[in-house]
């Protein structure tokens, strides 16, 4: 009970000391060993995470909590088949769970299977209609599927629940203009720069937008902007950036004529090694439009995994995961208010 009021607080680090404490009384106790799990994995801390939530399953094979948040921990990383015979333990005990549909669903997206993930997601939506993460990964789901229509249906959902998130809006932005409603498109994206200030992604689709409409003077704006967050990331995260948001931002930098001192990998002491920068490509490949309907929804797609997941659910270590929300069980579920885990996010 004192570990629940620190989370209560918000205080993690003291609630994992007492908890750790509790442990070292009841070593056998198996939700004290999943909360504590769920709070290392809560702070990124795969190794102790995965160490407790082990030892939980030594002791309850079938403890659904533990299952989900080590399931969630393979398929962060993209082993989508173990996960998947995790998750299908969890299945014989709690059928009805949202957050297991949703990260089977992302499972079977990360293995390309998108008829599948769509089918997992509608019911883990019919089991949680207000649950703004499933929401979130259907419309990821259709835009990728190049449904864009259902796409702007769900991401809308999604944003009425969560309307601060800044991601949302920029996904919305890509359905907007493969929907050709170019002004639309422009306001999502404004409200996404404005509530999101660290994701270059934002800024990246935003310029291909506005380099696509002729108004090379904002996208050169864009650009810029997302080179002052590319560089500050470089020094402040281990984060790795996806191809194919280099791949674009090289072009863009191409037919912008600028971007050669871009620089997209960490500066190491070694004078002689290689740099990958902007200027690999060349400016005559950009008479025709950027941001196809594929590059664009696919280009936005890894900004749902970027940095940390929202609430607390644990962030990913690089740019490129797929871009799912896996949902954690909460370690409190009784004590703290009933807002899901995510990245974005069942855990």
């Amino acid at each position: 009970m004192l570990g629940k009021i620190f989370l209560l607080k918000g205080d993690l680090d003291k609630a994992i000391e007492i908890y750790k404490k509790a442990v070292e009384f009841s070593p056998e106790n198996t939700e004290l060993l999943t909360t504590l799990g769920l709070l290392y994995l809560q702070l990124g801390i795969y190794q102790k995470a995965f160490e407790h939530l082990g030892n939980t399953l030594t002791y309850d094979p079938t403890n659904h909590k533990a299952i989900l948040a080590a399931g969630s921990m393979m398929q962060t990383h993209g082993d989508f088949d173990v996960a998947l015979t995790k998750y299908k333990v969890a299945a014989c005990g709690v059928t009805e769970s949202p957050p297991l549909w949703n990260n089977i669903a992302m499972c079977f997206f990360g293995k390309k299977k998108y008829v599948a993930a769509i089918s997992c997601l509608k019911r883990a939506n019919y089991l949680a209609p207000l649950e703004w993460k499933i929401l979130y990964n259907l419309g990821l789901v259709h835009l990728t599927m190049q449904q864009y229509a259902s796409a702007f249906h769900f991401l809308s959902a999604a944003i009425n629940f969560q309307p601060k998130m800044g991601e949302l809006y920029m996904l919305l932005a890509v359905a907007l203009t493969n929907l050709e409603d170019t002004e639309n498109a422009k306001r999502a994206y404004e409200e996404a720069v404005r509530l999101d200030k660290c994701n270059p992604l934002v800024n990246l689709n935003y310029a291909v937008l506005l380099y696509n409409q002729g108004e090379k003077r904002d996208a050169l704006a864009q650009y810029q902007e997302m080179e002052k967050k590319v560089n500050l990331l470089k020094y402040s995260s281990s984060l790795e950036f996806d191809p194919e948001m280099m791949e674009v931002a090289q072009k863009l930098g191409a037919a912008l004529q600028v971007g050669e001192a871009l620089v997209w990998t960490k500066p190491v002491k070694d004078p002689k090694s290689k740099h990958q920068t902007a200027s690999t490509s060349k400016a005559t490949c950009f008479q025709q439009p950027l941001g196809s309907n594929q590059a664009l929804g696919q280009a936005m797609s890894s900004a749902a995994t970027y940095g940390k997941l929202p609430s607390g659910a644990g962030g990913t270590s690089q740019l490129t995961k797929p871009p799912s929300l896996p949902l954690e069980p909460e370690p409190t579920m009784e004590a703290q208010p009933a807002e899901a885990s995510a990245q974005t996010r069942e855990k």
